[in-house]
């Protein structure tokens, strides 16, 4: 088959960025100065490969202007399929349109996106030497888009947005009663963007309905171009930011009967075929296996469109096909467990260490490797190596009893208030842990409120809180207990059992823990280690299926039971062990798997309830920076959320910070429980579990940075 001349040249195997418009049905490259504007007349192919691990990861958009010709955006489709067929079919295909632009599709674009009116169609020139007065709207918090309105009138204006006012003399740079901060902030860096391609002579700042307040001169230039007095009813931001989440449907994709068909299927655990995974009016995704057949491979984008439209979905939803084998982060995330297959990405030469797909390195770190190297502490959610300073509350109905004995000891039936003092770069920290057992009655988002509490008395002057649900322990909870935490079943009581069971898991201080389970035989498991408990003997129990590890593990925990000799006892030999259990009962004898492969994810969202409703939008490609001092973030690595509250976000948003979690998680499209790990934190406290996510750190870097007030009062 002929390939387009445009994509001669393209290597499956090196890293790329280009970007194609479409004129008069061809595809003409567009000049590198001009990447991030687009016309709202035409369509454009941009084409993305980059270094994930150690394949490279492509990506085909195409981008359709509000405005564009229907032959256009036809020519920009099948050019893509194009392209990706001549890469071998592996690229993954995102329809991209005007407004509605992916989180990844604008990460490209670090300088924002302009969207200009007219177009080739239109006879409109691109870039030419008239100077005409026009009106933006800005919307983005980190990468702004600029879209040119179709005048510069009122009725273009609403009081949630910032907009800017580009003429040959001044820059207006007009802030709605209700925007928000950091887009006046990219406005501000936007005008003097403008300021400088137009030799203009200043920028006028005008705040919403204070357009009387400028001076003279200012209401005059101003005035030529709108009434002072704006209408009202001017509206606040009428389009809705943020994701729609919602609970995944999947659909059967065959044409084996020579009709194309889609049926949908409940069963999302074998994938073999053809699916169409629906995420709800935000996003249709089109999964190709395999083995699909060469039509539902080159028809999968349109197929997807026939099933936005039967499905009544909006016209900018957005569309991505993906291939097996081939699936971005941002599709894997949306189930609750994916097992990796093999890669069929083109693997590079050397390898790229990428901050936001970490892998496990088994290791023994002290406290120094960690700090000296916070993705490894991120990697391993490690603070330290656990010889820091251990405190323990139990938490009653009336007040927080504290544990001066027994401080390996949790029950299940109870919360705790714990903290952890340790030393990082040459200060004191504290970390305060909620832990509540399984059968705890009270409803974890209530009891939490009890760190508050803690918070209010002499306890802690800590900000950086973690709540942690029974089985959910991390290993920087586990390793400030050296590996001997016993969680025990029930209420507290000041005297252990005379005779109890427990099950011990882990190989390491970093991930081992005890909880008691009944105590007869249908208990065992040979894949773990038991310690058996009674007032005349200490007994360990080691399954056929156990390490070596997991057995010294065992031994270090049950020495905090009894200062005699352990009973060391391999499965298959039958002493008194038996008539404590009893004989009756079958166990778990098969040896299984102890690891499960799962998706290393990492993706930062920020948070707003502006409307009520909590939003939440993904900022892809993220670093420091993006940890905005008037926002409150989402840091999702999958077992765990971090929450990041700004200085300067508003108190409302900070309250309900731990509500944001909660819902954020309710309305998962994978369906994830809501007892993961959440560790909350305030703006300048950041541990290195989560500073080592980010490909680096700056602990000055926000004292560096500039408010719009004060790039407002320099200008």
């Amino acid at each position: 088959t002929a390939i387009d001349p445009a994509f001669r040249g393209i290597s499956r195997t090196s890293t790329a960025f280009l970007m194609w418009r479409i004129e008069n049905l061809q595809l003409v490259p567009v000049p590198k100065d001009e990447y991030g504007v687009f016309y709202d007349g035409d369509s454009y192919i941009v084409y993305a490969a980059s270094e994930y691990g150690k394949h490279v990861e492509q990506h085909i958009h195409f981008w359709l202007g509000g405005s564009t010709s229907q032959d256009e955006s036809a020519v920009a489709a099948y050019k893509s399929v194009e392209l990706d067929e001549y890469l071998g079919g592996n690229p993954v295909q995102h329809r991209e349109t005007r407004g509605n632009e992916s989180p990844r599709f604008k990460a490209y674009f670090k300088q924002g996106l302009r969207i200009l009116l007219g177009g080739v169609a239109s006879g409109l020139k691109h870039i030419n030497g008239t100077v005409e007065s026009r009106l933006f709207r800005v919307k983005g918090r980190r990468s702004p888009v600029l879209t040119q309105m179709p005048s510069i009138a009122w009725e273009h204006f609403n009081s949630g947005d910032v907009f800017i006012i580009d003429t040959k003399d001044v820059v207006f740079v007009w802030s709605g009663k209700t925007a928000n901060s950091m887009e006046k902030l990219q406005a501000a860096k936007v005008a003097v963007q403008f300021r400088d391609e137009r030799n203009a002579l200043s920028i006028v700042f005008v705040d919403d309905g204070k357009e009387s307040e400028l001076t003279g001169p200012e209401q005059t230039l101003l005035g030529y171009y709108l009434d002072l007095i704006m209408p009202e009813n001017s509206g606040d931001d009428e389009n809705a930011e943020g994701q729609i989440r919602s609970a995944l449907k999947l659909y059967r994709c065959s044409d084996a009967e020579g009709v194309y068909k889609v049926v949908k299927f409940f069963n999302s655990t074998y994938l073999q075929d053809s699916f169409i995974v629906d995420n709800g009016p935000f996003h249709i995704w089109v999964w190709i296996g395999r083995q699909a057949s060469t039509k539902e491979r080159v028809e999968a984008m349109r197929n997807a469109h026939g099933f936005l439209k039967k499905k009544n979905y909006p016209k900018d939803c957005r569309i991505s096909r993906v291939v097996d084998g081939g699936e971005p982060i941002e599709f894997k995330v949306l189930f609750a467990s994916w097992m990796e297959r093999e890669k069929i990405s083109t693997t590079v030469s050397k390898t790229n260490v990428n901050a936001n797909n970490l892998k496990y390195i088994p290791t023994n770190m002290d406290s120094a490797t960690l700090h000296n190297n916070p993705h490894l502490a991120a990697q391993e959610q490690l603070l330290d190596d656990g010889n820091g300073k251990l405190e323990l509350w139990r938490v009653t109905s009336t007040s927080l009893q504290k544990m001066n004995s027994g401080k390996n000891l949790l029950y299940s039936a109870e919360s705790y208030i714990i903290h952890y003092t340790y030393i990082h770069n040459d200060a004191e920290k504290r970390i305060v842990y909620y832990w509540k057992g399984e059968d705890k009655s009270e409803d974890a988002k209530t009891t939490l409120g009890l760190l508050t509490v803690s918070q209010e008395s002499s306890l802690s002057n800590s900000s950086v809180q973690v709540r942690i649900v029974q089985g959910k322990e991390p290993p920087y909870f586990l390793s400030s207990f050296k590996g001997k935490l016993i969680i025990m079943s029930g209420n507290h009581t000041e005297n252990l059992p005379r005779q109890f069971l427990l099950q011990v898991r882990g190989n390491h201080i970093n991930n081992t823990i005890a909880t008691q389970l009944p105590l007869k035989r249908s208990s065992l498991n040979s894949n773990f280690v038991f310690v058996l408990h009674t007032e005349e003997n200490t007994y360990i129990w080691c399954g056929k299926g156990s390490t070596g590890d997991e057995r010294e593990m065992a031994k270090n925990l049950a020495k905090t039971l009894t200062a005699g000799e352990l009973i060391v006892l391999y499965e298959g030999k039958k002493p008194d062990f038996w008539k404590i259990l009893g004989n009756e009962g079958v166990y778990a004898n098969m040896r299984s798997k102890k690891c499960v492969a799962k998706v290393s994810s990492t993706r930062l969202f920020h948070c707003s309830n502006k409307n009520g409703t909590l939003k939440v939008e993904e900022i892809m490609d993220f670093n420091q920076s993006d940890l905005v001092p008037e926002d409150v973030m989402i840091l999702d690595v999958f077992h765990s959320l971090f929450l990041w509250i700004g200085k300067r976000a508003h108190r409302e948003e900070k309250s309900k910070s731990l509500d944001f979690a909660f819902e954020y998680l309710e309305t998962d499209p994978c369906k994830r429980k809501s007892d993961i790990p959440i560790i909350q934190m305030n703006q300048g406290s950041e541990p290195p579990i989560f500073t080592g996510f980010f490909s680096s750190w700056d602990p000055e870097l926000w004292e560096k940075s500039k408010t719009f007030e004060e790039i407002r009062k320099e200008m």
